[in-house]
C-alpha cells in the first residue's frame, strides 16, 4: 500500500488521448512518463526543496530551473531546456484591499507538467476540471495545460483592474468634495503602488508569451500557438489599462495639487481683505492717537462720532467690494 502524499503535494494525475487515467501516487509518475501517449499533470504547493528534489528526478528537470523555483520571488520569466519550458508567472490578488503577490512556476515536457505554487492562496482546481471537461483540446497534451494555467492567471488580472479603477473613481470623488489633502496623496500614492505592482507582474510575462506563438515556437506549444495569441491579447489590454491609469492616477495628483493651490490662493485672498478691513480703522485711531495738540478736530463736538462713523462706513464699503470681487 503507498505511503500517504505530503501535503505539498495537490494533485498527481495520469491523461491520456485527452482523458483522465488515474490519480497516481508519485513512486509511479515514471511508468506514466515513459509512454509516450501519457502525459502526468502535478501540482505542488510551497514544497520543501527536498520535496522539489524528489520531482527533479522523477521528470529530469534541469536543475538551475530547480534552483530558481526553490528560491522563489523570480522575475516573469520563460527559459528553455532543450525540449522542456520553465515558466515563472506571478499571481495577484486583493486581500483586505491590498495587493498580495504569488507566483506560479511551471516546468512543462512533452509528457509532464509541474505546476508549483508560491504565496499563492487560490488554487487552479476549476483549471484542471475545465480540462477535463474538454477532453479535445486535452489532447494536445502539456502544451494545452500551460495555456490554461496561464489563461486563468491572466484572467485573475482583469478583477483586480476593476477594483483599482474603482477604488480610484472614489478618490476623485473624495478629491471634488474636499476631503483632506493628506488622505487623497496617500489614497493616489497607495494606487501608484498598486498598479506598479500590478505592471511588474504582467510586462514581462508578456514578452515571454510572445515566444509561444509566431515563426519559431517550442515543439510543445506548437499545436495550441493560437492559444497562446489570445493570452498575449489579453495581456496586452491589461497592460494598455495599467497605462491609462497611471496617467489618470498622475493627472488626479497634478489636479490634487492645483485645488491645494487655488484652496491656498483663496485663504491668501480673504487674510488680505480681513487686513485691510482692520487695517483704516487702525490707521485713524493711529493717526488720532499722536500726541499732538494742533489738530482742529480734537475741538469738534461732532469730532469723534464723525471718525467712528467714517471708519465703520469705509470698511462697510470696502466689505461689499471684496464680497463683490469674491474674496470674502
Amino acid at each position: 500500500m503507498p505511503s500517504p502524499e505530503p501535503p505539498m503535494l495537490v494533485n498527481c494525475v495520469a491523461y491520456q488521448n485527452g482523458k483522465k487515467l488515474a490519480d497516481i501516487p508519485v513512486e509511479e509518475i515514471g511508468r506514466y512518463v515513459s509512454r509516450p501517449e501519457c502525459f502526468v499533470w502535478v501540482a505542488l504547493k510551497d514544497p520543501e526543496p527536498a520535496e522539489l528534489l524528489a520531482m527533479q528526478q522523477e521528470f529530469h528537470l534541469h536543475e538551475l530551473a530547480v534552483e530558481d523555483a526553490q528560491h522563489g520571488h523570480q522575475r516573469p520569466k520563460l527559459e528553455e531546456y532543450g525540449d522542456s519550458l520553465f515558466f515563472v508567472l506571478h499571481t495577484v490578488e486583493l486581500e483586505r484591499g491590498a495587493i498580495s503577490l504569488g507566483e506560479v512556476d511551471v516546468f512543462v515536457g512533452a509528457n509532464y507538467v509541474l505546476s508549483v505554487r508560491s504565496r499563492a492562496r487560490l488554487g487552479f482546481a476549476d483549471v484542471r476540471a475545465r480540462c477535463e471537461r474538454e477532453p479535445d483540446l486535452l489532447k494536445h497534451g502539456s502544451g494545452f495545460v500551460l495555456y490554461a494555467l496561464m489563461d486563468a492567471i491572466v484572467d485573475r488580472y482583469f478583477p483586480v483592474v476593476e477594483e483599482i479603477e474603482s477604488e480610484l473613481e472614489r478618490v476623485e470623488q473624495q478629491i471634488f468634495a474636499g476631503a483632506p489633502v493628506r488622505a487623497s496623496v496617500e489614497a493616489l500614492y497607495g494606487l501608484k503602488q498598486k498598479l506598479t505592482a500590478l505592471q511588474h507582474a504582467t510586462r514581462p510575462m508578456l514578452e515571454a508569451t510572445g515566444k509561444l506563438f509566431g515563426a519559431r515556437v517550442p515543439s510543445v506549444c506548437s499545436r495550441t500557438q493560437e492559444y497562446y495569441r489570445d493570452v498575449y491579447d489579453h495581456l496586452q489590454r491589461i497592460n494598455q489599462s495599467i497605462d491609462s491609469l497611471r496617467e489618470m492616477v498622475n493627472t488626479a495628483t497634478s489636479v490634487n495639487l492645483s485645488l491645494i493651490s487655488l484652496q491656498e490662493n483663496e485663504t491668501t485672498k480673504r487674510l488680505a481683505a480681513y487686513a485691510a478691513l482692520v487695517a483704516v480703522p487702525t490707521l485713524v485711531a493711529g493717526l488720532y492717537g499722536m500726541n499732538f495738540e494742533q489738530m482742529p478736530e480734537l475741538h469738534w463736538e461732532l469730532g469723534y462720532p464723525i471718525t467712528v462713523f467714517a471708519m465703520v462706513a469705509i470698511d462697510v464699503y470696502l466689505f461689499f467690494r471684496f464680497r463683490r470681487a469674491g474674496w470674502l
